[in-house]
């Protein structure tokens, strides 16, 4: 007795056996994210955050803002929060767009929740910029070091890379004469080392004579920056520098690299041992393109959650400066001089300090709770899991 394969069910013939459906990355990704529920509060707080910062971009902006947090009401200083206004003492342009003062009115008259919204588009700006310098910075140096690690170099190379980067950083801060003065002891290096080849001077033969790996110079200079406290060394650059969000953002992203950097080195060392970086390598791919092309879309999982949580490190720093008078200056409204301003009046108007203060909280927060969420699905042991 013969049976027709067609007839037969799924568990007699095992050609219709039902297999597993197929999952794209994003949604192995999605599926392991959505499991951590204050990651998923933390990405929903983040992207109201974001919208909340755009619109204050576009509603305080301009010569004719709808929301002025510039306009000085003398006559409606401190009033509570959903208080409504004096049409008696106010002009007409003078009043507010809402006519009402949702989150009140500080010591100058002027509306909390204007400054709020143009406070979170500087926030937002401040984050993402700074967390952009320090990622970049950090995947170079640390794509160096993981990279190119046992290579030696001389000691009168390493001095005059130490000073051309010293240099780039001043002249980015707009200290010219610094970096001008960096950028001579750089060429002055390399030309004392080219000149005297007979190594006649014992300066120069021991500058010439000494070698050290690239990793090694690199970790000594991660080593050397994590020795300064960070919060320090920023607020005593920017007291140096004229008041500026652009300083701000330089700064902060300038003095936060040495975390990403040590992420990409670790990536990068286990990587390139990896199959498909000796085929690249035997196939005679270049080294910038086996950098660019293979290891770093490789190694960016750590460096976005390094990222995502840096960008609520220095919203914090952010507030920080601007709370102790040496961020964003006036006429620009930040979280942190808003919350400044409130302190004289914590008792007497208790909402100019809870209103930026709990802001901070939720934002950095939701910052964290979002990153570590990210960490734990492009955690490569339980997407394998799933």
């Amino acid at each position: 007795m013969t049976v027709d394969r067609d007839q037969m069910g799924p568990a007699e013939g095992g050609l219709d056996r039902p297999t597993a459906p197929h999952r794209t990355r994003m949604e192995r990704f999605w599926r392991l994210f959505q499991k951590n529920r204050m990651a998923v509060i933390g990405l929903a707080i983040f992207i109201l955050f974001f919208l909340t910062a755009l619109a204050g971009l576009v509603l305080t902006s301009g010569t004719d803002p709808i929301f002025d947090p510039a306009q000085i009401r003398l006559s409606e200083k401190l009033r509570p929060p959903f208080s409504m206004i004096n049409p008696e003492v106010l002009t007409p342009a003078e009043v507010p767009t809402l006519a009402l003062y949702i989150l009140g009115t500080d010591d100058l008259g002027r509306d909390v929740f204007a400054r709020m919204l143009q406070g979170a588009w500087v926030s937002l700006t401040v984050g993402f910029v700074a967390v952009g310098i320090s990622v970049i910075i950090g995947i170079f140096m640390g794509g160096i070091a993981g990279y190119f690690g046992q290579r030696r170099i001389r000691l009168h190379q390493c001095l005059a890379a130490s000073a051309a980067a010293a240099a780039a950083a001043a002249l980015a801060a707009g200290l010219g004469w610094l970096a001008v003065a960096f950028g001579g002891a750089a060429a002055f290096l390399l030309l004392l080392a080219a000149t005297d080849r007979r190594r006649r001077w014992p300066a120069v033969k021991s500058l010439s004579a000494g070698v050290i790996t690239v990793d090694t110079l690199v970790m000594r200079v991660v080593d050397i920056m994590l020795c300064f406290p960070s919060f320090f060394l920023i607020l005593t650059v920017v007291a140096l520098l004229p008041a500026s969000l652009y300083n701000i953002m330089i700064v902060i992203g300038l003095t936060s690299w040495m975390g990403t950097t040590r992420f990409v080195r670790a990536e990068f060392l286990s990587l390139r041992e990896q199959d498909f970086v000796l085929a690249a390598r035997a196939l005679g791919v270049g080294n910038f393109r086996i950098i660019f092309r293979h290891m770093i879309p490789n190694a960016v999982a750590p460096v976005l959650v390094s990222a995502t949580i840096g960008i609520a490190t220095a919203i914090l720093t952010e507030a920080g400066l601007s709370f102790l008078g040496f961020g964003v200056p006036p006429p620009h409204a930040t979280w942190g001089n808003i919350l400044s301003d409130g302190r004289r009046f914590i008792f007497d108007a208790p909402w100019l300090t809870f209103v930026p203060g709990v802001a901070i909280l939720i934002v950095v927060l939701s910052f964290n709770l979002f990153g570590e969420g990210l960490r734990d699905a492009l955690n490569p042991k339980l997407r394998s899991r799933t």
